[in-house]
């Protein structure tokens, strides 16, 4: 049925894991079968319901089907689905919460900086052997790191944070390899990770990041790297304190081997200072491999695709090094677009950070005075634990407002649903607290723990 290949794992997501990483290195061809789930469930020594839940997860992710009673194959052009395709229809005539879009009235107007950075590249054309990254740029970012107490280190350019993030593990990570994420998580982390081959370890996380117990034992477990998010945490706005930060410190300085990546995405629309895990705030890096990885993209617009990675020199010049061979560069039109954005302070943060948080505040506010528990430290979005998500999202559509299923970022954690809050105006707070409480019917004990 499979040849001389034998799946593995003892969870859902652990065999999940290996059959899409089989598929993808080519030890899986498209059509082969798959083992009856007693059959595999008994080969494993698991609970059959373990394997029916892989191959769910493998039919909703699009790399194998089911034909009936010949049982189920591998597709024969198998793709990763992406999870922001778990979404609902909005209706022209209900409020779309459930986007994650930044509001783009807090957005800087792109012409003056675009038209800045086009006059500066007539008067200095890019050409080929040219330095891949823009000078200003550069010297702006070192020092809002520095600034932030982040380790020294080198800076790459990238075209937004998921693209730095893949050549990162690229240069040190190979298939089959663990990586430790937040459970709930970045949607498109979760599917970046086992489109790569590698196997996604999921860390439960409250309001002030991931449980540092949780992220020792996905250490102890084998787990090559980590990905944390400093603040405005997706879907849960979650922000590292620096309580949480000493905590997670101690666990990294204990395996020093380990690939530590910081999503810092947040920088720029938030108010809470940037918690540095790589180092101590002015320290030596704690892990010999590292990066903190900033993005453009809420701060100035998401179709401004830039990040900027500051990491450790061996993992900087192997990510610019296959940067050179593939795409080369980041279009210098949007870096100095960027720079122009950043130079001139178009977008205040605090400004910016102070409207998102009232709107947060203000909707978690009415939903604790309605007894419903919801978890909003930072950023765009709030989450709230549910029972069932279908029912909570179907609800609320009903009512007029479409929400994110929390489907779309969890691997094991409980059932929630997403709500963005960037465009939420502050006279309809109550109507929408009182509608998420009517559509929840039910009364959820208050936790601090997400998963």
């Amino acid at each position: 049925m499979l040849g001389e290949y034998r799946i593995s794992g003892r969870r859902a997501t652990e065999i999940a894991a290996d059959v899409e990483r089989a598929v993808g290195s080519g030890e899986l061809a498209p059509g082969q079968s798959l083992p009856p789930l007693r059959d595999l469930a008994g080969e494993l020594q698991v609970n059959p319901n373990t394997v029916a839940a892989a191959y769910r997860l493998l039919r909703d992710r699009g790399v194998i089907e089911t034909a009936g009673r010949r049982g189920s194959r591998i597709r024969p052009r198998p793709a990763v689905a992406p999870r922001d395709q778990i979404r609902v229809e909005v209706p022209a005539d209900a409020r779309n919460l459930a986007d994650g879009n930044p509001d783009t009235a807090l957005l800087p107007p792109l012409a003056p900086a675009a038209a800045a950075a086009a006059a500066s590249l007539d008067r200095d054309r890019v050409l080929y052997g040219c330095p891949a990254a823009d000078p200003v740029l550069l010297d702006l970012a070192e020092a809002a790191f520095r600034a932030d107490g982040a380790p020294q280190g080198r800076l790459a350019v990238a075209s937004g944070s998921l693209d730095a993030m893949e050549r990162i593990f690229g240069v040190h990570l190979r298939p089959g390899d663990t990586v430790a994420v937040e459970d709930p998580g970045w949607g498109s982390l979760l599917d970046l990770v086992p489109a790569l081959g590698l196997r996604a370890l999921p860390v439960a996380v409250d309001d002030e990041g991931p449980l540092p117990g949780q992220v020792a034992r996905a250490l102890a477990a084998g787990a090559r790297a980590v990905v944390v998010t400093s603040r405005a945490q997706n879907p849960t706005g979650a922000a590292l304190t620096p309580g949480r930060a000493a905590e997670l410190r101690a666990v990294l300085a204990t395996h020093p081997d380990v690939l530590l990546v910081e999503d810092d995405h947040g920088h720029g629309i938030v108010d809470q200072p940037y918690q540095p895990l790589a180092a101590a705030p002015g320290g030596e890096p704690l892990v010999t491999h590292w990066a903190v990885v900033r993005s453009a993209a809420k701060a100035y617009g998401p179709d401004l695709r830039l990040a900027v990675a500051l990491g450790d020199p061996a993992t900087i010049d192997r990510v610019l090094g296959r940067q050179r061979l593939g795409a080369g560069w980041v279009s210098h039109l949007l870096q100095r677009t960027v720079a122009e954005l950043w130079r001139t302070g178009a977008a205040p943060a605090p400004r910016v950070a102070a409207a998102y948080r009232e709107r947060r505040d203000a909707l978690l506010t009415a939903l604790a005075g309605l007894g419903v528990p919801a978890h909003g430290a930072s950023g765009l979005s709030i989450w709230i634990p549910v029972r069932d998500e279908s029912a909570a999202v179907a609800g609320l559509l009903q009512r007029g407002w479409a929400v994110a299923p929390g489907a779309r970022f969890r691997l094991e954690s409980p059932p929630g649903i997403r709500i963005t809050v960037s465009t939420l105006d502050p006279e309809d707070t109550p109507a929408l607290a009182a509608d998420i409480a009517a559509a929840l019917s039910h009364r959820t004990a208050p936790t601090g723990r997400l998963a």
